[in-house]
């Protein structure tokens, strides 16, 4: 499946082949910067969500602020928010992510995913039954 990337490339396999311009089916956020959570505006990844496509966030490339309460309380709020609009966060572990299409195609075949697979948002719809 291609993926644009954003930021640094993670160093662990998510599943994707990287590309930097379109067609693509998902993005992939590498990393990203203190500026960059709390004002996201990746121009990609909102239109992405916008056309229920995923966005994969990998979480070891998130920003820390071990030194500063508030901001990183306002960091971890931003990360909140990402979850609520449908942005999926993975650490690279082996759990598989599942995708509207992957799950249109299970859906037909009557098949389930495996236990621990993360599935976006609009892939949970489909196989719940609403799209």
């Amino acid at each position: 499946m291609r993926a644009l990337l954003v930021g640094q490339a993670p160093p662990v396999g998510l599943g994707y082949t990287y590309v930097s311009e379109p067609p693509y089916e998902a993005v992939v956020i590498g990393s990203l910067s203190v500026g960059k959570l709390l004002h996201f505006d990746i121009e990609s990844a909102l239109e992405a969500l916008a056309e229920g496509k995923s966005v994969v966030l990998y979480t070891p490339g998130l920003p820390r602020c071990p030194h500063n309460r508030a901001l990183g309380a306002s960091l971890t709020a931003r990360q909140r928010e990402l979850k609520s609009w449908g942005v999926v966060f993975t650490d690279g572990a082996q759990k598989r992510l599942i995708t509207a299409q992957e799950a249109r195609a299970m859906r037909a075949a009557g098949t389930l995913p495996a236990p621990g697979a993360v599935l976006t948002p609009l892939a949970k719809e489909i196989l719940e039954g609403s799209q």
